[in-house]
């Protein structure tokens, strides 16, 4: 019987069995040039070297069997990218991308290539250095196609996660469910607790994307050196301003960034655990600015205080009893009957003087006390409404219950 001769094996495949058999000293000296040029490399831990090398070895490993089993075809290139993608990259967790920067990823991938390219010469025949040359520049484009989706799927998955992050840490504070997670988890995206917490709440602009207003009410809120976390709750925008010093310019600096109506900011909370009581302001205060057509913009919960009280706002009632009507009363001196009076004469010192069988300089006095006492100027017209709702509330507290 005529034995059948043995096809002589092909360039390829020549090259191929050369590659194979020096994949482990081509991984090993690949990870040791990364250890001597990469400071980054040496940097990392135990675990995040590994997997490094894991990925070395796999790109390297992947691209003998890619070459091996290799087509000519360009048009094969797109499902070229999707295996080189699950095959190099799959051998380490997606983690990995949060360890390392994609401009160090590209550094060690160009490092695998040069010593492969490097090698070339030792490992193969002559005559396929060249097709082998060709190859490699092409396999390099594919990781580096491959790198890039790596990286952009990761930041789309951290995106995602980070504002479903970002809304429960919100919600939590808008929900006074301020337990021991809520400032790990506002660390997480960048909150630097570093004092000073309030709240600012107005409608969304609908000029923006939610993602693009999250992103430029984040920048302008860096620019003056505050921390900011975002969400959307209907047609509400809110936004956690933390380490502030004036609440009022504050909340203008990121003014411009809402849209039309009420812009609220609430008061000075101590830290974001605390947030929920500058947040419960807000949020009362924005529902009843109406009442205020012409306020500032913005405008602070506390200025709202009697529109807050006729809205129904038990919070804002109970401070103008506790803080203007009880101190008044505490005071003595004839402040609480004087401001009555004064209110009750529209203002006018001769009248009030008259009424009460005092000089006008009594009044004055007493006017100005009232303004020490109570933080709220009787002269002032915005100011005379809080001291007058805060006495109606304040007589209405002290009357005895039937």
């Amino acid at each position: 019987m005529a034995r059948v001769a043995r096809r002589p094996p092909s360039s390829r495949e020549r090259a191929a069995t050369a590659l194979v058999r020096a994949s482990g000293a081509l991984s090993t000296s690949a990870t040791s040039r990364m250890d001597a040029e990469l400071a980054w490399f040496r940097d990392l831990g135990a675990q995040e070297r590994a997997w490094v090398g894991q990925i070395v070895q796999a790109g390297i490993g992947t691209f003998v069997a890619w070459f091996r089993g290799g087509t000519e075809d360009a048009d094969a290139d797109a499902t070229e990218s999707f295996a080189v993608a699950s095959s190099v990259f799959g051998a380490a967790p997606r983690a990995l991308a949060g360890t390392i920067t994609l401009q160090q990823t590209v550094d060690l991938v160009r490092l695998s290539i040069e010593v492969v390219e490097s090698e070339i010469d030792a490992l193969l025949e002559p005559a396929d250095v060249e097709h082998v040359r060709a190859a490699v520049t092409r396999y390099a484009r594919e990781v580096a196609f491959a790198t890039a989706e790596v990286y952009a799927r990761a930041a789309e998955v951290r995106g995602a996660w980070d504002a479903r992050l970002e809304a429960l840490v919100v919600d939590a504070v808008l929900r006074a469910e301020t337990d021991e997670t809520l400032l790990s988890r506002a660390s997480a995206l960048g909150w630097a607790a570093r004092g000073d917490v309030a709240v600012v709440l107005g409608t969304v602009s609908e000029r923006r994307t939610q993602t693009d207003l999250f992103d430029e009410v984040r920048r302008v809120a860096r620019g003056h050196d505050l921390d900011a976390l975002c969400a959307v709750q209907g047609e509400r925008l809110v936004v956690l301003l933390g380490g502030l010093t004036d609440p009022r310019a504050a909340g203008a600096a990121i003014g411009h960034l809402f849209g039309d109506g009420p812009l609220v900011v609430g008061p000075v909370a101590s830290d974001l655990q605390h947030a929920h009581v500058s947040a419960r302001a807000a949020l009362a205060a924005h529902r009843a600015a109406a009442g205020w057509p012409d306020a500032p913009r913005p405008v602070l919960s506390d200025e709202l205080l009697p529109e807050r009280a006729v809205s129904g706002d038990g919070h804002a009632r109970r401070h103008l009893v506790e803080e203007v009507y009880q101190p008044l009363d505490a005071a003595g001196g004839g402040l609480l009957e004087s401001l009555s009076t004064y209110l009750g004469r529209g203002g006018s010192v001769e009248g009030t003087a008259r009424a009460l069988f005092v000089h006008p300089n009594t009044v004055r006095y007493r006017m100005r006390r009232v303004a020490e006492v109570t933080g709220f100027t009787p002269s002032d017209p915005r100011d005379a409404l809080t001291l007058q709702v805060a006495l109606v509330l304040g007589r209405l507290s002290a009357r005895p219950s039937r």
